[in-house]
């Protein structure tokens, strides 16, 4: 079974296009183009499922339209449509594995900790790499709270404990609206 540590978001699809089998793919990453992985995973129902490819051509510099082996219709492609994908670490490159695991992905379960009051904010419970601007998502429900993942925001990073000390711009958070998570 494929584990969430041997792959590495590049992308999500997008709608099927046409009637053989084609969907849009709007990707992060092109390391799909700088190497050979015979397959592409994504998370289907909890599970990460290979799905090998049979093709793929550029749209543009983040879009591609890409088949997969064995689905050769808009309806089979539909099961696809709207999930993340993943590639696995095991066939990218030394340097694109470092990447990979410096993502802001990698920092889901880290806690935060503000650098001026060291209050604990939380554990990064999600992030959404889906915009321009990249947000972590700490805590769960409405207990939530959404911040930027800036590299200029963050002022320590241990990587063994899995914590990130981190000042915020001034007014971001008010003292209202901070929930702790201790």
């Amino acid at each position: 079974m494929i584990q969430k540590e041997e792959v590495f978001r590049i992308g999500r699809l997008g709608k099927p296009h046409g009637v053989d089998g084609e969907i849009a793919f709007s990707f992060t990453d092109d390391v799909f183009d700088r190497t050979e992985s015979p397959y592409w995973v994504m998370d289907i129902d909890g599970i990460l499922v290979p799905f090998f490819l049979e093709s793929y051509r550029f749209r543009s510099d983040s879009a591609a339209l890409v088949k997969f082996l064995d689905m050769d219709d808009a309806e089979s492609v539909k099961m696809v449509a709207d999930h993340d994908v993943f590639y696995p670490v095991a066939y990218a490159s030394a340097e694109e594995q470092m990447q990979a695991e410096l993502s802001w992905q990698h920092f889901c379960g880290f806690e935060v900790e503000l650098s001026d009051t060291h209050q604990k904010l939380g554990v990064i419970e999600d992030v959404d790499d889906s915009t321009l601007n990249v947000l972590f998502r700490i805590g769960k429900g409405d207990d939530s709270l959404i911040i930027p993942a800036n590299e200029d925001f963050i002022d320590e990073m241990d990587l063994e404990h899995k914590r990130l000390v981190m000042h915020l711009p001034e007014g971001l958070l008010s003292l209202d609206t901070i929930e702790t998570f201790e």
